[in-house]
């Protein structure tokens, strides 16, 4: 039997589930000695009610805990979809066993791939540990200094602070004021055009001055003379460096908005929700990653996929060079793989892409190219 969450059902319950009613200065800090869990509540005209949704699912969800001799987990391969399972399987008290299901593609030869090598639930508790603590910490932060903020300033609407909002809202307020508050200063510099057989280039110099006095005292030096230098130009050093410069590492969901905010002004939500199409078509790998590295295991079948991308109307050449070559292994890691590895296109023709979606699905899949 299969069935599905859809999100958090259920969440960490609210300060009066814990005998904190109202908003007091004295109840402060609220610090539950254990957390409980509690279905997920929608707003109504009368306020907080348990969404019936939820209580539904869970009723459904239970019935088949019951009859199951094993749970395989097929949430979402990563923090909170380790979450999302381990509230509800503990939130209806079963005790199945389970095995997890971890996949970073939606094609068919993954997912089939994947339930050939299911994996012991306990190599997840870890993961489920870290996105606890998440959850608590959010709980802790949120509420406390929320309240404690609403009632110092008397404020009748409630002011919110967060775990991760609040930093953020320093950040871009810190940044906000060092540029209000930047003075700008004033400095010269001298230049000079060149005539290298009858190549023009302009030579700065080295050295700014504070006042413009410097600048002409140093100038009125070379001036006086057609070339500004009586006797020629004198090279008195040559430095040389051979440089190379390393290809770019795959993309990661960061690194992927950022450069979608800067060709196509999206933003980083924006990004996101594109993304999770892409990968719920099938088209790229999971999104949400952190890694811009892949294993040697994942790295055997980028031959394979380079050599689909030879029809790409802007990248086809390049595709076809590549499969001539051997392949740069910078991105190649897999002690630098997290829970999922770089953001990769599976293979998959895109033919039905258009507009952003297309956009996107490129940059992915000309950084693989690129890398």
């Amino acid at each position: 039997s299969f069935t599905w969450a859809f999100g958090h059902l259920l969440q960490l319950a609210p300060p009066q589930e814990y005998g904190y009613i109202g908003w007091r200065r004295q109840h402060l800090p609220m610090l539950p000695l254990k957390f409980k869990l509690g279905i997920r509540k929608i707003k109504t005209k009368d306020g907080l009610i348990e969404d019936p949704g939820v209580r539904k699912q869970l009723d459904i969800i239970k019935k088949l805990f019951d009859e199951a001799t094993e749970i395989i987990v097929a949430t979402d391969a990563g923090r909170e979809g380790e979450l999302i399972f381990r509230y509800i399987y503990y939130f209806l008290k079963c005790k199945k066993p389970f095995k997890r299901l971890w996949i970073s593609s939606q094609t068919n030869e993954a997912i089939k791939e994947g339930f050939r090598n299911l994996k012991p639930g306990v190599d997840y508790d870890t993961l489920f540990n870290s996105a606890h603590c998440r959850s608590e910490s959010d709980w802790l932060v949120g509420m406390n200094a929320t309240q404690a903020l609403s009632i110092s300033a008397g404020s009748k609407s409630v002011l919110s602070l967060g775990r991760v909002q609040t930093p953020t809202l320093a950040m871009i307020c810190s940044r906000f004021l060092e540029i209000k508050n930047f003075v700008p200063q004033t400095y010269y510099q001298l230049a000079i055009q060149v005539d290298k057989e009858g190549q023009l280039f302009r030579a700065m110099s080295l050295n700014n001055f504070d006042t413009k006095e410097e600048a002409e005292a140093v100038f009125e030096k070379i001036e006086d003379t057609e070339s500004g230098f009586p006797n020629g130009g004198k090279i008195s050093s040559v430095e040389a460096k051979p440089r190379k410069e390393p290809p770019p590492l795959l993309h990661d969901l960061s690194s992927l908005q950022q450069e979608a905010n800067k060709k196509k002004s999206l933003t980083a939500d924006q990004t996101l929700n594109i993304l999770q199409g892409l990968y719920e078509s099938k088209l790229i790998t999971y999104p949400r990653t952190g890694s811009r590295y892949i294993g040697d295991d994942v790295f055997a079948g980028v031959p394979q996929l380079i050599s689909k991308l030879t029809t790409h109307k802007d990248f086809g050449k390049q595709a076809e060079f590549l499969g001539t070559v051997a392949l740069n292994k910078r991105s190649v890691n897999a002690k630098k793989v997290t829970d999922h590895h770089a953001i990769l296109p599976t293979g998959e023709s895109p033919y039905q892409l258009t507009g952003d979606k297309l956009a996107l699905y490129d940059m992915i899949v000309g950084r693989m190219l690129e890398a």
